[in-house]
């Protein structure tokens, strides 16, 4: 295994341990919050509170997603790979999200880390996918509860 191979392969390991812990962090924090929303008095307009929820999730999501790619493209700026913030941003951007216009590349230095980067963004693309359709089915049940108070409660709680 060549010197660069190794170091490629060694910083991929670090970065993508560093996107899993911020998102699993991230996660958690989202899922404390949506806890929070649910043991609050509720609102007088049910759907407007399941809007608001929804929205509130897909904004934490998109803005951890935002932090893992600017530590990507911080990576790219800080060992001069990348010379310019706003092409690593465009560059991590559209290979976390597997596009890949091909127009800004890596050197062979560093290709096997933007590879890596987009297997890293599917990965952690699909686990937010994952949490966004949970957070759904757990509104639509409680939505049970708040459009028909007369009936028996359902469990409140968004663990599993």
């Amino acid at each position: 295994m060549s010197g660069s191979l190794g170091l490629q392969l060694a910083t991929s390991t670090a970065i993508v341990g560093a996107t899993i812990l911020i998102h699993l962090i991230g996660l958690l924090a989202l899922l404390r919050l949506l806890q929070l929303h649910t043991s609050r008095v509720r609102m007088a307009h049910p759907l407007l509170d399941q809007a608001l929820v929804i929205v509130g999730a897909a904004f934490g999501l998109f803005f951890l997603h935002a932090i893992e790619i600017w530590l990507y493209a911080a990576f790219y700026v800080l060992v001069g790979e990348i010379p310019s913030l706003d092409n690593a941003l465009y560059f991590s951007t559209s290979t976390y999200a597997t596009i890949g216009y091909g127009d800004v590349l890596l050197s062979p230095r560093w290709r096997i880390l933007g590879a890596i980067e987009g297997a890293n963004g599917v990965i952690l693309l699909g686990w937010s996918t994952a949490f966004f359709v949970s957070v759904v089915q757990r509104l639509r049940a409680l939505e049970h509860d708040w459009l028909n108070p007369g009936a028996p409660p359902r469990p409140r709680s968004w663990r599993a």
